[in-house]
């Protein structure tokens, strides 16, 4: 069974843009697991713009399955994950001007800094998840790093505009994936996955976790969360 885990930051940008209570993501977080998920995931960013400290800190106490903390390494955001300590850490870049999270980390380049963040996270008894594109040498450098997994930026898979070049894209995922299985990392994938499109991803037996929470978070909108997530566990795990 290929796990999922629900991205609850986009309930809270609809509340942010009015700068109100409402809607809370704290309120779907029980919803989201009854209906299978099998962790949340949550991104708290520098200038704060969806996730907010006070839903990281009560999401922590509530959440029955595995919180997911995205986050770019900064020494700001290494210190919430040292005192909050999610069940995941998931490093990725971040810019302040970008709509969203926009490709993989340098690990290659930086893998003494990736070395320092694991070293940290694991002696808090953290898992470490670095995200990255579907590149080779990044595979081999977060192994180096000590990542316990590897999570695979889908988009420009998601961003394929024909056949070819999504074909294309794919054989890189399952490159990266190959080499990744072969070092014993574990394999995640995520970033702009849809109903539509997941298809040929979950085709790639060693990818067993993925990250989705736009299109989960459009799809409740008309029916439901509950439905909208147990619908997205149904399609990954249909072969």
């Amino acid at each position: 069974m290929k796990r999922l885990g629900v991205n609850i930051d986009h309930i809270a940008t609809v509340r942010q843009a009015r700068k109100t209570n409402e809607p809370d993501p704290i309120n779907a977080i029980g919803m989201i697991e009854l209906a299978g998920a099998d962790s949340i995931v949550m991104h708290i960013r520098e200038d704060r713009r969806h996730t907010q400290d006070r839903d990281l800190d009560i999401a922590r106490k509530i959440i029955k399955t595995r919180l997911n903390l995205e986050m770019a390494p900064t020494q700001e955001m290494i210190k919430i994950a040292l005192d909050i300590k999610p069940d995941t850490v998931t490093l990725v870049p971040e810019r302040r001007e970008e709509l969203t999270t926009e490709g993989g980390l340098e690990v290659a380049l930086n893998l003494e800094s990736f070395k320092k963040y694991t070293r940290l996270f694991h002696d808090a008894d953290i898992t470490v998840s670095l995200f990255i594109d579907p590149d080779i040498d990044q595979v081999k450098s977060a192994h180096r790093a000590g990542a316990d997994v590897i999570e695979i930026s889908t988009a420009r898979y998601c961003e394929s505009k024909t056949m070819q070049e999504q074909e294309t894209n794919v054989q890189q995922i399952i490159n990266a994936v190959t080499t990744a299985e072969k070092l014993k990392l574990g394999i995640a994938a995520g970033h702009g996955l849809t109903y539509i499109n997941v298809e040929p991803i979950t085709r790639i037996d060693a990818i067993t976790e993925y990250n989705i929470g736009h299109t989960i978070i459009a799809r409740a909108v008309f029916v439901g969360i509950g439905q909208a997530v147990a619908e997205m566990k149904e399609r990954i795990n249909q072969r």
